[in-house]
């Protein structure tokens, strides 16, 4: 699996189950391998500043499976309760039978090296002075790259950076959505969830596989963060005059808000479009919201200016937001890649306001905090027109404290359990 997520650019969360029911594997030892996969990834910053440090030839040199072999053996020595012995003798194993016999041997002696010191003695050799040098002691401590740790600490200030970096390093909790008018959140209680805590239609499950929910292998209920769920709530939420029948998804793949926003949509005789750039990914989003979907550049519409009621731009982002879930994006991103995107994600907005009539009401989210990304992308686009209504988001979710100081909602992993996501929400005006 991580040959794939380096060579092919794979996503772990999309990948591992597949490869998990393909050999057989459940239970506790997909538990197991989960946890050594997604572990893995998460520290790998980490665990590449303490294996240089142990070898005597350079990480460029490695054999790219030797590498992830050692990665695999550091974390399990590192942040697992697997025996250290056991740890050694299993990837030196691994490596003997998939690279050879003398990368075996040069496994066997780096990682007894590695296994000389617990995490913290390590961090401790290895991290820069914090009071010198604070990103790059925080970049070692929490393996992010330096370009993160920077741009989460300008938003979400220095006296909690700390906190966010491990809630980005923690194992995040399965929440489940109730689509309302098709299931109830007392049917996966039932099923073994818990009651959420900030959406009326979120449930978490401890453990098991959410296909095995009937309501969810029916497409009656789904895995969505409570975050995400929360930003197409509070859209819903904002009263408008008039009509109020035509709702626009306008970046809707793979179909997570859209799910929602059309089951919502439905009980108040609305209907949610799905438009997305990819055919599959628009497919799915109709799939979800049972209802129209096309596919669609959302920055070169296909519908005539101000036809909806209600839009969401749920734009392209660095996913900054979801390291939890996805902690490959951390190692793929760089500042170039908000360079790439802030221009798509103005377009949208244009575009997305452009699409609802006067007096409607335009969801900008992102799945990222990066300032340029949110805030700035917001304001930029606000400024520039003269009929936009920015709203102060914290009023349509009262169920939640600690958004931020407004008008924007900023969600947080280490304040919500959610993943970091960001809501501004614009009124179309008469102009």
């Amino acid at each position: 699996m991580l040959r794939a997520v380096d060579e092919r650019d794979a996503y772990a969360n999309l990948l591992l189950p597949g490869l998990l029911r393909e050999r057989g594997i459940g239970g506790r030892d997909a538990a197991f391998a989960t946890e050594l996969a997604y572990g893995t990834l998460r520290g790998l910053g980490t665990y590449d500043e303490i294996i240089a440090t142990c070898s005597d030839r350079p990480l460029r040199k490695m054999d790219p499976p030797l590498l992830d072999a050692l990665r695999l053996g550091a974390h399990q020595l590192l942040r697992t309760r697997v025996p250290a012995h056991a740890a050694v003798s299993a990837t030196v194993d691994l490596v003997r039978r998939r690279v050879g016999q003398g990368p075996a041997k040069f496994a066997n002696a780096v990682l007894r090296k590695i296994a000389a010191r617990d995490l913290d003695a390590w961090l401790d050799v290895l991290a820069p002075d914090a009071g010198r040098d604070p990103v790059g002691h925080l970049a070692v401590v929490h393996s992010h790259p330096e370009w993160i740790v920077s741009a989460l600490r300008d938003a979400v200030g220095a006296g909690e950076i700390d906190d966010l970096l491990a809630a980005d390093n923690a194992r995040p909790r399965v929440t489940l959505v109730a689509r309302p008018g098709l299931a109830e959140v007392d049917e996966l209680v039932a099923a073994g969830a818990e009651p959420g805590e900030f959406s009326p239609y979120a449930a978490y499950l401890p453990e098991g596989d959410p296909g095995d929910i009937p309501a969810v292998r029916e497409g009656r209920a789904a895995v969505q963060d409570e975050a995400s769920q929360l930003v197409a709530l509070a859209l819903a939420r904002v009263p408008v005059e008039g009509d109020d029948r035509a709702w626009l998804d306008m970046c809707a793949g793979p179909g997570g808000k859209a799910g929602l926003l059309g089951a919502v949509a439905a009980g108040r005789g609305a209907r949610v479009l799905g438009a997305d750039l990819q055919f599959h990914r628009a497919r799915m989003a109709g799939r979800a919201a049972r209802g129209p979907a096309i596919v669609a550049d959302g920055a070169v519409p296909a519908w005539r200016a101000g036809a909806f009621d209600r839009v969401i731009v749920d734009a392209p982002c660095t996913g900054l937001g979801a390291l939890r879930r996805r902690p490959e994006s951390r190692w793929r991103r760089d500042p170039a890649s908000v360079a790439e995107l802030t221009p798509v994600q103005r377009r949208l907005l244009e575009s997305g306001l452009d699409a609802v009539r006067p007096g409607g009401v335009v969801a900008y989210v992102t799945c990222s905090p990066h300032l340029a990304e949110t805030r700035v992308v917001v304001s930029d686009v606000a400024e520039a027109r003269g009929d936009v209504e920015v709203l102060d988001a914290r009023e349509y979710l009262p169920e939640v404290t600690g958004l931020g100081p407004g008008p924007y909602a900023q969600f947080w992993p280490h304040r919500h359990g959610t993943d970091a996501m960001f809501l501004a929400l614009l009124r179309r005006t008469a102009g």
